[in-house]
């Protein structure tokens, strides 16, 4: 794929050997300086007051589904999306050497991770899970412990990270597993190179026919819609905003003349950002 360039330090969430610093270095490059924030708003915050020249945030699963913490922290954040990128994501039973299969009884990771790997996990008769903020948290933890009846699930960098081995690779209930991260910066990018795609934002009134109607600035021009996300207004319940991916970017017409016509239905509408559409990478060794 083709890299692009930073200007300064990128935020991510998490520790070395995260599948967050993979999507990372895999669309900037391996030397990428990076910066890791302690929970996803501090990392929106590390971007909005400078002290990151970006920042690399998870928004969405194949298997799990939207992060939706992060759908609605690009809404309260002062940021503009900049790229994407899609990362396969292999998990694996990491253990302290010499640890076998038989000694495990706890199995280590953050929720979602253990949620993609159920079939491995009940095949282990009697393992407990134990729920971690982070996949390379994890292994980390139980680098630092030296455990002998416990193992941690997370991608192969992690294990590298800690000095601790593969004992089963591969473990994820579905092989067709990826997670898309955004790229989010203070300044808008430039019109993207094609295929590009635009994400926004836009509220409506709680009356019959509103969807529907939004819809349509897009749908009367042949616009292709990549997804519709809802989100509840904290403010009003019950009432919901609703975000939106689409095909193009708004230096084309057809693109602008339909946000326009969106503006005019809609309460307010945000544009989040215009951008080249990810590319698919496997995770970095």
């Amino acid at each position: 794929m083709r890299r692009a360039e930073t200007c300064g330090p990128v935020a991510i969430q998490g520790y070395a050997g995260s599948f967050s610093e993979a999507a990372a270095r895999a669309y900037f490059s391996p030397e990428t300086q990076l910066v890791s924030q302690a929970d996803f708003k501090a990392l929106f915050a590390a971007v909005e007051d400078g002290s990151c020249a970006c920042g690399v945030v998870p928004i969405e699963n194949s298997l799990m589904g939207s992060i939706h913490e992060n759908y609605d922290l690009l809404l309260q954040s002062d940021v503009h999306i900049v790229g994407e990128l899609k990362l396969r994501i292999v998990h694996n039973l990491i253990v302290n050497p010499g640890v076998q299969l038989a000694d495990i009884r706890y199995i280590a990771s953050q929720p979602p991770a253990l949620a993609q790997c159920i079939r491995f996990i009940d095949s282990l008769a009697g393992a407990q899970t134990i729920a971690a903020d982070d996949t390379a948290g994890a292994v980390k933890e139980l680098a630092a412990s030296g455990a002998r009846d416990r193992g941690a699930i997370a991608g192969a960098r992690a294990a590298a990270a800690y000095g601790l081995e593969i004992l089963v690779s591969g473990i994820e209930d579905a092989p067709h597993n990826f997670t898309r991260f955004l790229v989010v910066s203070r300044r808008a990018a430039p019109a993207p190179a094609e295929p590009a795609k635009t994400t926004l934002v836009f509220g409506l009134k709680d009356v019959p026919g509103a969807l529907c109607r939004s819809l349509a600035a897009f749908a009367e021009r042949g616009i292709n819609l990549l997804k519709i996300e809802s989100r509840p207004m904290s403010e009003r319940p019950w009432e919901y905003v609703f975000y939106l991916d689409l095909e193009g970017h708004l230096e084309q017409a057809v693109c602008a003349q339909a946000v326009e016509h969106l503006q005019a239905t809609a309460e307010f509408v945000r544009i989040l950002g215009s951008y080249r559409q990810g590319d698919t990478v496997d995770d970095l060794r």
